[in-house]
């Protein structure tokens, strides 16, 4: 199968990016979980995104729900997190990689009560970066600015919210 070009020069370019291991977050949730943007869609082109999640032992993450417009990809990197594949709860331990398609009902939390790193791969590469910057305002919204929300971020089906203070 051939992809059409997305590059059209005729000798290539000095574009490569490097991000070092000691980086700062861009987020840093009130209960300490960091969250780093490897890649972004913007810095992408719109292809894809790439963060890095470093949760620490607090209960954290997203009550099921499904994207009507992206995938989503897990990779373990340490710890143990539980994953929601839609119809249980299985927990993943480092190593582990699991992908969502568009429409796939989904959700993860660390219950472990111990620190999770993981990486999240989402494509197309939407600003995700928003939402999970939003989610610490949750408490705040009404009900109703909440399904707005999580609509506009194309989120669907999240009836209790996202879990970001321990």
């Amino acid at each position: 199968m051939t992809y059409p070009p997305l590059y059209h020069g005729d000798n290539g370019e000095i574009s490569t990016t490097l991000r070092r291991n000691g980086s700062e977050p861009e987020l840093v949730y009130p209960n300490g979980s960091r969250v780093h943007y490897l890649a972004t869609g913007k810095s992408t082109g719109g292809l894809f995104g790439l963060h890095r999640y470093e949760f620490g032992p607090e209960l954290t993450g997203p009550d099921p729900h499904f994207h009507r417009s992206t995938s989503e990809s897990w990779y373990i990197l340490s710890g143990s997190m539980r994953i929601y594949d839609g119809t249980q709860w299985v927990t993943t331990e480092q190593g582990d990689y699991v992908h969502v398609p568009p429409g796939g009902i989904h959700a993860f939390k660390n219950e472990s009560g111990a620190p999770v790193s993981m990486l999240l791969h989402f494509s197309p590469g939407a600003p995700r970066e928003e939402f999970f910057e939003g989610v610490v305002r949750l408490a705040q919204m009404t009900d109703e600015e909440k399904v707005e929300f999580f609509h506009f971020h194309d989120t669907f089906g999240m009836s209790g919210g996202f879990t970001v203070d321990g």
